[in-house]
C-alpha cells in the first residue's frame, strides 16, 4: 500500500557532490549556529579556501543583518547556479540513511522529503507536521529572501518521531551493511563522522512508510496519548531548524497560486529522527532575571496563591535533586538569589510543563517591570553564579522529559520559547545533501 500522501512524506531525488570533492571542507554547520561568533565562520572560511562547499550556497545568521547582506544572497544563488553548470553533482533517487557521531554517541536519521502542505505553523496547528515552540514571523523575511529564487535547497532540519519501539527504520538497519554507501568521512573541527547510505530499494521504502503509517492509526495514537478518539494525529515534531521549515512553507504559499501540485518547492528536504534516538539529548535552558525588585519572591508567592509552596535552606545539590526529582500533578522549580537555594513546588499548574507554568508568569511580570530584562541560559553553573547575585533571579528547570514531548505538543500546543535544546552548537546537523526546489 501507498502511504506516502497520507503521512507526507515523498521518496526525494538528492543531489550529492561528486567522488572528487573533499567533503570535509564541503559540509559545514548550520547556519544558525555561532551566530555571535564571526570569528568561527572566519576560520571556517579559511579552511575551505577555494574548494566547493555548502558554505559558498548557505548564509551565516551572524550576517544576518550585516550592511552588505542582498550581496550575500546573492553569491550564494549564484554558487548554486555555478555549482549546477559546473556538474558537481551526482542525483540519488531515494532516501539516505544519515550516522553521525558526535560525542560520544551515533544519531541515525533519514533523508527525506516532507510534503508542506501536511505542515503549518501557526500557532494552534492540528497538521501532521507541527512546530514545537512559537515562530516568530518577524524572522521569515530575510530568510525568506535566501530561499526565494533559489535553485537548490541545502536542509539543517531535524524532524522528530515518536517511536519507542525503533520500528520504522527496522528493516533498513537491519540490513544497512548491503546498503550503497554514498559518503563516509569527518566533519570538520573535531565535530564527528557523518555516514550516508542510499535507501532505493522498494520494499525498504515501504517499510518506512508502513511504519510511519502505524505510529498515526487512529486508535493506537489515541491510546498512546491517552486523547480522545479522532485527535487529529501528530507525526512529526519540529527538533531544529523551525524557522528554516517555515520559511520553505511560506515561499511555497508564495509560488502554489500559479504552481502546480508537483512543483519541486511543495517538498522540503529534511532529516527525520526518532525522538528515542539515545543520542538525541533534551536540555533544559533555564533563567535568570536581572534587577529585580527585593520583595521578588514574595511576588511570586502572591501570584501563584494558593498553589505554591515553599521549601528553603538548601543546598544547590538538594535544590537540584529536587527539581529533577518531579512528582505526579505538581511541578517543582529551582530558586537561586544571593539569599540561597529554594525549591517552589507548584501544586495546581497551568501547563503541561514546568517552563510553561513559570514563563506565563514570567512574561507578564517583565511586561509590567520594563527595568527587569531576562536572559536564558545553559548550564547548572551558569544559572547558579548568574542567579547568585544580588539583584538578580535564577530558575532552575528541569528538561523535559522524551516520554511527555508529543503529548505537550497536543494538549498544550507550541512550548513556550527556549524550552529545550538538542545538544550543543557543535553537535548541530552539518549541511550535505542538497535538492532542487525549481523546475
Amino acid at each position: 500500500m501507498d502511504y506516502s500522501e497520507k503521512i507526507g512524506v515523498k521518496v526525494p531525488q538528492i543531489l550529492l557532490p561528486g567522488k572528487s570533492v573533499d567533503l570535509t571542507r564541503w559540509a559545514v554547520i548550520a547556519c544558525d549556529q555561532f551566530t555571535s561568533q564571526p570569528e568561527y565562520w572566519q576560520r571556517v572560511s579559511e579552511f575551505v579556501g577555494e574548494a566547493p562547499s555548502t558554505l559558498r550556497m548557505i548564509l551565516p545568521e551572524v550576517w544576518l543583518h550585516s550592511p552588505d547582506v542582498q550581496e550575500r544572497i546573492a553569491a550564494t544563488q549564484n554558487a548554486m547556479r555555478e555549482y549546477l553548470r559546473a556538474g558537481i553533482f551526482e542525483a540519488h533517487d531515494g532516501f539516505i540513511l544519515v550516522e553521525r557521531e558526535h560525542s560520544g554517541q551515533v544519531q541515525t536519521g533519514l533523508m527525506v522529503a516532507l510534503d508542506l502542505e501536511t505542515y503549518d505553523y501557526n500557532k494552534g496547528s492540528q497538521t501532521l507536521i507541527r512546530a514545537t515552540e512559537g515562530t516568530i514571523l518577524d524572522r521569515l523575511p530575510p530568510r525568506m529572501q535566501v530561499r526565494r529564487g533559489a535553485p537548490l535547497e541545502l536542509p539543517h532540519i531535524l524532524v522528530l518521531y515518536d517511536d519507542p519501539e525503533f520500528q520504522v527504520l527496522s528493516k533498513v538497519v537491519e540490513v544497512k551493511a548491503r546498503l550503497p554507501l554514498c559518503y563516509d568521512f569527518e566533519l570538520m573541527f573535531g565535530s564527528g563522522r557523518l555516514q550516508g547510505r542510499l535507501v532505493s530499494e522498494p520494499e525498504l521504502i515501504e517499510s518506512v512508510f508502513a511504519g510511519l503509517n502505524a505510529l498515526i492509526e487512529p486508535e493506537l495514537f489515541a491510546s498512546k496519548y491517552q486523547l480522545p478518539a479522532g485527535t487529529p494525529p501528530l507525526l512529526f515534531a519540529m527538533g531544529d531548524g523551525n524557522h528554516s521549515l517555515a520559511t520553505a512553507k511560506a515561499i511555497w504559499e508564495e509560488l502554489k497560486p500559479t504552481a502546480g501540485p508537483d512543483h519541486p518547492a511543495r517538498y522540503a528536504l529534511v532529516e527525520i529522527v526518532n525522538l528515542h534516538d539515545p543520542a538525541i539529548i533534551f536540555e533544559a535552558i533555564h533563567r535568570v532575571l536581572f534587577n529585580v525588585q527585593p520583595d521578588f519572591m514574595r511576588q511570586i508567592e502572591q501570584a501563584f496563591s494558593p498553589h505554591i509552596q515553599f521549601t528553603e535552606s538548601l543546598t544547590f545539590e538538594q535544590m537540584t535533586q529536587a527539581v529533577l526529582s518531579q512528582q505526579p500533578n505538581t511541578q517543582r522549580i529551582g530558586c537561586i538569589s544571593h539569599q540561597g537555594f529554594s525549591v517552589m513546588e507548584l501544586t495546581h499548574p497551568s501547563h503541561n510543563l514546568p517552563v510553561g507554568s513559570l514563563q506565563e508568569y514570567l512574561d507578564a511580570y517583565l511586561q509590567n517591570h520594563p527595568e527587569t530584562r531576562i536572559d536564558y541560559v545553559h548550564g547548572d553553573e551558569t544559572v547558579r553564579e548568574l542567579g547568585g547575585q544580588r539583584d538578580n533571579f535564577g530558575f532552575y528547570l528541569p528538561p523535559i522529559a522524551k516520554d511527555s514531548f508529543f503529548k505537550t505538543v497536543l494538549v498544550d500546543g507550541a512550548l513556550p520559547r527556549k524550552t529545550f535544546s538538542m545538544g550543543h552548537a557543535k553537535d548541530k546537523r552539518f549541511y550535505m545533501e542538497c535538492r532542487r526546489i525549481s523546475p
